[in-house]
């Protein structure tokens, strides 16, 4: 056995890690080959560990939240796969929510409703993790993370543990500090106000029922594939193209919604990948505009 996994079995619980494990089980879209190892801490220190883990015998460390806005290759992620699915508590204090990096940010939205706080409804209908959301300071219908967002607690890949304001984290459209990779997000602080209960309900049934009309949620997808392009619309452009419904494999462009790609037929990461280029491609050509993915892509 290779001496870090030596390591991981003599210092993490055995049932939250796995080998061999197919990560197509762990995105949204359902694609992905195995992950060396995978382990899905729970607690701070569990981290911790697996970071020095990886340090010490210079393993590659793979930081994987609930796979939402996620293409994970066909073969897979060498290394230690860091799973923070599981790492997902939601505290309340006044009209502040701290949640782990693991924790749904619907979740999250949903603990704000309970508790009469506003700010958070534009997050009612988001796929994915806390994580993620700072990683990619996602928004949607007019709000993003950075309008709420007050700080959060971040390890270095070095193991060293910091606190960073919400100017620290470099938010802009689709970006942030993280995806620098030179940080692993452990939780965040959300500033919210006191609102009314029965306005901020209505508020995220009217967004759900948007999201609902428009988006493609019978398939598995990753979400919104491309960035807004200045002065355009992903999705717009997509369309004017003719390429709803074209596909590769078992990768479709939404009949739906031009914006996002969907699993139809047991589709592969190569599927996507290669759909992606095309849908690129053809936009390049008719309109000279260069569409920029938001969706990450992990592995080989």
């Amino acid at each position: 056995m290779r001496k870090f996994m030596y390591d991981l079995e003599n210092q993490i619980p055995s049932e939250k890690i796995k080998y061999d494990e197919p990560l197509r089980n762990h995105t949204f879209i359902r694609v992905g080959g195995e992950a060396d190892v995978l382990v899905q801490p729970t607690r701070n220190d569990e981290i911790q560990t697996v970071i020095d883990i990886a340090r010490l015998n210079k393993v590659p460390l793979t930081i994987l939240g609930k796979g939402s806005n996620t293409i994970i290759k066909d073969k897979g992620i060498r290394g230690i796969t860091l799973s923070l699915s599981h790492f997902n508590q939601i505290e309340v204090s006044g009209c502040e929510i701290k949640a782990q990096s693991g924790a749904d940010i619907i979740a999250v939205s949903r603990t704000a409703l309970d508790h009469a706080l506003t700010g958070l409804e534009f997050a009612c209908g988001i796929p994915g993790s806390v994580g993620g959301a700072l990683y990619m300071n996602a928004g949607a219908y007019g709000g993003q993370v950075s309008d709420v967002l007050k700080s959060a607690h971040v390890l270095t890949r070095e193991g060293e543990l910091l606190h960073l304001s919400n100017e620290e984290m470099e938010l802009g459209y689709r970006k942030s500090i993280f995806r620098s990779d030179r940080y692993i997000i452990l939780d965040a602080v959300f500033e919210l106000k006191q609102g009314d209960q029965a306005l901020i309900a209505a508020k995220m049934e009217e967004l759900t029922i948007a999201r609902e009309s428009k988006q493609p949620l019978e398939y598995p997808s990753c979400g919104s594939v491309f960035k807004r392009p200045e002065g355009y619309f992903a999705g717009k452009l997509i369309q004017d193209c003719q390429l709803q419904g074209t596909r590769i494999g078992g990768a479709e462009v939404s009949t739906k919604h031009a914006g996002f790609i969907v699993n139809v037929d047991h589709a592969t990461a190569q599927d996507y990948l290669d759909l992606i280029q095309h849908i690129q491609q053809k936009v390049r050509e008719k309109f000279q505009v260069e569409l920029e993915t938001e969706v990450i892509t992990l592995g080989e």
